[in-house]
């Protein structure tokens, strides 16, 4: 028997979070191994660990409580990640050596698994005089570039890439041009962008008032508020970017608004944070919680849904101790503020299996009690975990009980508060639970309401035939083994059938009892009239959410594939499956490095720099894979020792490159763009900018002798994963990075792949 609801559940845990030894040899045999391990970890700190141990694994088990993915990929296995989710950077100074010196900072968070968030208000506009040095500052938006070129070349937590969240105020000059930055389908693709917008902006907004664009006390200039307005939501209607934050609603409402300004978000907008702040996650699932589903006595187990509450909280709060962090700044900050975030999934799919429809009125208060169970649950076991293990640092009794989501709470957890103190400063939040969600089986990801209730993924057997395997939303598979083929009920809607103001209503709701933020995705269709569409963030800010999220398909971010349109995709497989196919016989995508077989074809170079008394020796190894030749590894070998660092840090990256798959032609031409400052060199009659373009000029020789380029200048010029389509066929949208499926959704600002799970934010 296994514990897994669906196939591709087993695959998301197989792939992201059993744990494994660097040659792959699984240690976590089992899920339930999975589970002991984390619950294992996280008790380790507690004065009785087996008791408590046991107690966590039981929350743990069938899926009932989910910790984000940095929790059950990295608690107890000994690498160096941190094990929280979200991280919002320091503020940037106006200068050079500040500017880098963050850059730094985020390059660090990056590599040990942090997503982050940055306001980049805080660097002088393009055009503004640059007194030191005589010149003109060239803008926060190409400081942005710098940092998403950073996040292309770090692989976060070794398995995947980082994301980014980029904020500006509505009131900085050059918020123009970063609400457009978007536009430009090859600009700040690792970033999620968002305009800070002030209270003030938008009541001059309703007011069709002037707006004025201000930094550091001068007025560059003044725009109408209701011009500025349109282009967000243009801008957004076109290619599904910037999002709002309502920043003022954000620092008012926060529990520790008496010691903290913020002015940024992680990546998906569910953890606004200050200066270095950070944020883990988790979410009970409420699928499962769910008694006898589609019957008349259907109901939610709300003792049980306050015991997952309750453990959860402490688990959380544990993982504080237990986890490492990329920054010492960082340590401070979640020690003195012990800040969690605890949320739920499968919300969707509990209302389905209740017989409530998603975005009705009785699924907004239906939402609006669970969260308020679960916010009420949370800050009493909170405040008991005060009155056993202490207050956060920066508790001020009075001035915590000042604040609007404490004044909303009963009297009983005032009192506890008042008596013990509290433990954790904030305590809910509702985050993108996509590839968890998966891995749950397949249930609805977190508040969003069900997308398609079933699709198609290709997934390649033993033989190297191919089986369509379809994956089921959890729900609807439960109604199937009740009623078999019977009819799906009416209030079985989803995504494609919801005004956006019934995602309004969902989000709304839950506000009310999340003290930090919710990643929601109001997902429209394709041929929504603009004027339809374009008042969805002033209703959100009517509604009294924190900030909205859209997503329409559009030429820029690609269309979202609809149920009909699933048969017209490639056939491409599922990660970890095996040998993927080949949408065009001409790149070859794969989740998983390929394993070395025992002989490989192979050739080797001979490189003379001039000036340079050793030559480099460049061997570049092929595999053979669905009959066509590819590069496998790569060795670089010089006698000169002070090459020695960096040709080993070239042989170990560009080798895991090329054992990743896809088209990896896009190394040949990031090598052949560095140039070294001390000057180049003339070889063959063409001049060379530096020795490591030198090494990509052979290794282009290479791909072009096996033919897997066709010819010299014909590699991708950048690195999205994505394979080059032909003229005669249209755009088809994002390319996953992981299997090069095209059927990606945009699940609570995330794209998720349907065939394999990747998701970039975890």
């Amino acid at each position: 028997m296994t514990r897994f609801a669906a196939p591709i559940a087993e695959a998301i845990w197989d792939m992201k979070y059993r744990f494994k030894a660097p040659d792959g040899t699984p240690i976590d045999k089992t899920v339930e191994d999975s589970w002991r391990r984390v619950a294992r970890a996280v008790a380790s700190v507690e004065d009785d660990p087996s008791y408590w141990e046991d107690r966590f694994y039981a929350a743990l088990e069938d899926f009932r409580f989910l910790p984000a993915g940095r929790i059950l990929a990295g608690a107890g296995t000994g690498r160096q990640v941190t094990l929280f989710n979200c991280f919002v950077m320091g503020l940037i100074p106006d200068s050079m050596e500040g500017i880098f010196e963050n850059l730094k900072e985020a390059a660090l968070t990056m590599q040990q698994g942090g997503g982050i968030g940055y306001d980049f208000s805080t660097i002088r506009p393009k055009g503004a005089p640059v007194r030191r040095v005589g010149a003109d500052a060239s803008g926060p938006l190409s400081f942005m570039d710098v940092w998403d070129a950073m996040c292309r070349t770090v692989m976060s937590a070794g398995s995947r890439r980082g994301a980014m969240m980029g904020c500006m105020r509505c009131d900085h000059p050059d918020i123009e041009e970063f609400i457009a930055a978007k536009s430009d389908p090859a600009r700040l693709r690792n970033f999620n962008l968002s305009v800070l917008v002030t209270d003030a902006f938008m009541e001059a907004v309703k007011a069709d008032g002037p707006w004025d664009l201000v930094f550091d006390g001068k007025v560059w200039r003044t725009v109408r508020a209701r011009d500025l307005w349109n282009r967000i939501m243009r801008a957004t209607y076109d290619y599904a970017e910037p999002g709002v934050i309502f920043i003022d609603r954000i620092n008012a409402e926060n529990n520790l608004y008496y010691c903290e300004t913020i002015s940024a978000t992680n990546p998906c907008g569910e953890q606004p944070l200050p200066p270095y702040g950070a944020c883990l996650l988790g979410s009970v699932n409420l699928a499962r919680l769910v008694r006898d589903p589609f019957e008349p006595s259907a109901r939610l187990d709300f003792d049980e849904l306050e015991e997952l509450v309750r453990t959860g909280v402490r688990l959380m709060d544990n993982v504080i101790d237990v986890s490492l962090f990329p920054l010492p700044q960082q340590w401070e900050e979640a020690r003195a503020k012990r800040r969690i975030g605890l949320g739920v999934t499968g919300l969707a799919d509990a209302l389905l299996m209740l017989g409530i429809t998603y975005g009705s009125a009785e699924a907004v208060a239906a939402t609006e009690d669970w969260m308020h169970r679960i916010a009420r649950t949370a800050y009493l076991t909170s405040a008991e975990l005060a009155a056993e293990k202490g207050a956060f640092p920066l508790f001020d009794r009075e001035k915590y009980l000042a604040a609007p989501m404490l004044m909303k709470m009963d009297e009983e957890v005032r009192a506890a508060v008042a008596r013990n103190g509290i433990r954790n400063a904030l305590l809910t939040s509702i985050a993108p639970t996509g590839t968890i969600s998966l891995y749950a089986g397949n249930v609805s990801s977190g508040i969003e309401p069900v997308f398609a209730y079933t699709y198609k993924r290709k997934v390649l057997q033993p033989d190297g035939s191919r089986i369509e395997e379809e994956v089921v939303d959890y729900a609807v598979q439960l109604w199937r083994e009740k009623h078999g083929d019977k009819e799906l009920p009416e209030h079985f809607v989803d995504v494609s059938t919801l005004t956006p103001q019934a995602h309004i209503r969902m989000q709304a709701a839950a506000q009310k009892w999340v003290d930090a933020s919710i990643s929601k995705t109001i997902n429209v269709p394709e041929d929504i009239p603009f004027d339809a569409f374009k008042d969805v963030y002033l209703e959100a800010y009517a509604e009294g959410c924190k900030g909205c999220t859209t997503y329409r398909p559009n030429p820029v971010t690609g269309a979202v594939l609809s149920v009909g349109e699933k048969e017209k995709k490639p056939e491409v497989v599922a990660k970890g499956e095996g040998e993927p196919a080949q949408p065009h016989g001409d790149v070859v995508y794969i989740s998983e490095p390929l394993d070395r077989p025992q002989e490989l074809q192979g050739t080797t170079y001979k490189l003379k720099w001039p000036g340079s008394e050793h030559a480099l020796y460049i061997t570049i190894n092929d595999i053979v894979v669905n009959g066509r030749r590819r590069p496998f590894e790569i060795f670089i070998n010089s006698k000169n020792m002070e090459h020695f660092a960096w040709t080993v840090a070239l042989t170990r990256m560009i080798s895991a490159v090329f054992r990743r798959g896809g088209d990896v032609s896009f190394v040949v031409e990031e090598l052949k763009a560095v140039f070294d400052p001390r000057g180049g060199a003339w070889m063959e009659g063409r001049y060379v900018p530096s020795i490591l373009a030198a090494i990509g000029g052979v290794i282009e020789r290479h791909l072009i002798e096996i033919g897997f380029i066709e010819g010299e200048g014909l590699g991708l010029k950048i690195d999205p994963s994505a394979r080059v389509v032909p003229l005669e066929e249209p755009p088809r949208g994002p390319v996953c990075a992981a299997c090069g499926s095209f059927d990606q959704r945009m699940i609570e600002g995330c794209l998720t792949c349907m065939d394999c799970g990747y998701s970039k934010c975890g």
